[in-house]
């Protein structure tokens, strides 16, 4: 397979409301995890922070020019993997254990990290039956409630928990935006078969359709409005019913 270029690894697309989408495009869509960096007054944030296969300071400049709050969505490998780099750390308490200390196991990466997940391969001297994530322990513990202050904008903390124990979304009350992480996004959801943990999806989802949600930034897949919210939601807590 193909080895990627170091500048080409990152893709930057900025989109509308100080909201910049960072992705990996030669990971695979399934498997590629968003990044969004949004700009506020004082600061900035971070929602995630892919693989981590090559560094996201180094090749993405703008996420070191203004004091920023890297926040982990949940602690699944795709989402986790260069918050090492950065000095503030935020996740839900539920999950900080294995971001302070990840291994292949707790993170997913045992079961799902191949050379078949990408398109072409990290460039550098990477191994896939090696790979891991670096521990990079929260400075800032989060809870369902508590906000992300940037200044100018303020970010509500919802608990998701269903995909994961430690999951959440961000919601922008002024705004009506949402980023929702791997809880809800425009593509095939990773459930679990365990009854305890598919009843927390269902009590999670029908607490996000209370929202009047009118744009989402998912954990994977493209951006999508208020209408399709509703329309994913509904339709997935039908399916379960049925």
């Amino acid at each position: 397979m193909k080895t990627a270029r170091p500048d080409d690894w990152y893709r930057i697309r900025k989109l509308s409301d100080g909201v910049t989408w960072i992705d990996e495009p030669h990971i695979k869509e399934f498997f590629r995890c968003n990044i969004w960096h949004v700009r506020g007054r004082d600061k900035d944030m971070l929602v995630d922070s892919g693989m981590g296969v090559l560094s996201l300071r180094e090749w993405v400049p703008m996420v070191t020019e203004r004091p920023l709050d890297a926040v982990a969505s949940h602690t699944h490998f795709d989402h986790i993997g260069t918050h090492h780099e950065f000095p503030c750390r935020l996740c839900h308490k539920d999950e900080a254990d294995i971001l302070a200390s990840p291994t292949r196991q707790n993170t997913w990466a045992e079961d799902y990290v191949t050379d078949e997940i990408f398109d072409q391969l990290p460039p550098g001297a990477y191994e896939s039956s090696t790979y891991s994530v670096k521990a990079a322990p929260a400075t800032r513990i989060l809870e369902d409630g508590d906000m992300i202050d940037l200044g100018d904008r303020a970010f509500e903390v919802i608990h998701t928990p269903g995909h994961s124990p430690g999951g959440i979304a961000l919601w922008e009350k002024s705004t009506g935006m949402l980023i929702s992480g791997d809880i809800l996004y425009d593509g095939p959801l990773i459930e679990s078969d365990d009854p305890a943990e598919m009843e927390q999806y269902i009590a999670s989802m029908m607490r996000l359709l209370d929202l009047p949600v009118q744009l989402v930034h998912g954990g994977h897949f493209k951006s999508f409005s208020g209408e399709r919210y509703q329309e994913i939601i509904t339709n997935w807590l039908h399916e379960k019913e049925s």
